[in-house]
């Protein structure tokens, strides 16, 4: 008896034709980096565009009730989410975000941080209705895109306190990245560290050995691998399309980032 395997038909890309779309209307440069989780996921096998449409046009009215702040891998946030079981029904976390992904309303982020002397961690996904109300304590960047080396790191590093008040940033200044270098604790680790080409990290103090494995193990002709490039990125030529469909809510979405800037900037710091 044969086994039937489904399989799906992935249509290529097609871009708007003339008159389908908005015209003139320029890419900015920072919209893939503020808002990433409106570009679709770039594997083939996972592309719906209709889907990805509908979502989109949720994700703009659920911004609309809520405001999702600008925030990148190495802010520190305060969640606040509906809980039935807590005191007042809220239930609120701060930490460190040491990684985000996914896209559309599967978007999500992981907040950490030590809470007597355990390390606890906390995925969120960024458009769920349980969620009251996200806030930058502390907006920044790191020197690497995730920072899940924090769970073989020190405590200090991602231990913050839950009265943590936002920390001012004048408006017209670019995010700041935080080039600190994270120490880790002896091994075992949960990776193999030494094998990831970090920047935010120590020296860390391994025999000679490990680092001549890592050098065995290294790709380095993929960074002029075109085609991985192109499989692994959408388009510029989609996301202008993907532009021009966000574009009549972009000067909302807009207005409500300076809004929150204008916010933490007017923050008068602690005085000691």
């Amino acid at each position: 008896m044969g086994v039937y395997v489904a399989r799906m038909k992935v249509h290529p890309y097609v871009p708007v034709r003339e008159g389908e779309g908005l015209q003139d209307v320029k890419l900015p440069e920072d919209f893939c980096k503020v808002y990433p989780e409106f570009l679709p996921d770039p594997k083939p096998e996972w592309r719906n565009r209709m889907r990805e449409r509908l979502e989109r046009a949720d994700m703009l009215k659920r911004r609309n009730v809520m405001e999702i702040p600008e925030f990148y891998v190495g802010s520190i946030m305060a969640v606040t989410v509906s809980d039935p079981n807590a005191s007042g029904k809220l239930n609120r976390f701060v930490g460190i975000c040491i990684q985000r992904g996914g896209t559309g309303l599967r978007a999500w982020f992981i907040l950490r941080n030590v809470v007597d002397h355990q390390g606890v961690e906390i995925l969120y996904e960024m458009y769920s209705p349980l969620i009251q109300s996200i806030d930058v304590l502390r907006l920044e960047k790191r020197l690497d895109d995730e920072l899940l080396y924090l769970r073989d790191a020190l405590p200090e590093y991602s231990t913050f306190s839950f009265d943590m008040e936002q920390e001012p940033l004048p408006e017209n200044v670019e995010v700041p990245v935080n080039p600190i270098k994270v120490q880790l604790k002896p091994r075992p680790w949960h990776e193999r560290w030494e094998r990831k080409n970090l920047q935010g990290l120590q020296d860390l103090g391994l025999p000679e050995r490990f680092y001549k494995r890592a050098k065995l193990l290294e790709k380095p002709w993929e960074k002029y691998d075109l085609m991985l490039e192109y499989r692994q990125a959408i388009s510029e030529d989609e996301q202008r399309d993907i532009f021009r469909e966000v574009h009549p809510h972009y000067q909302q979405l807009e207005s409500s980032r300076r809004r929150i800037k204008r916010h933490r900037s007017g923050i008068k710091p602690k005085t000691t």
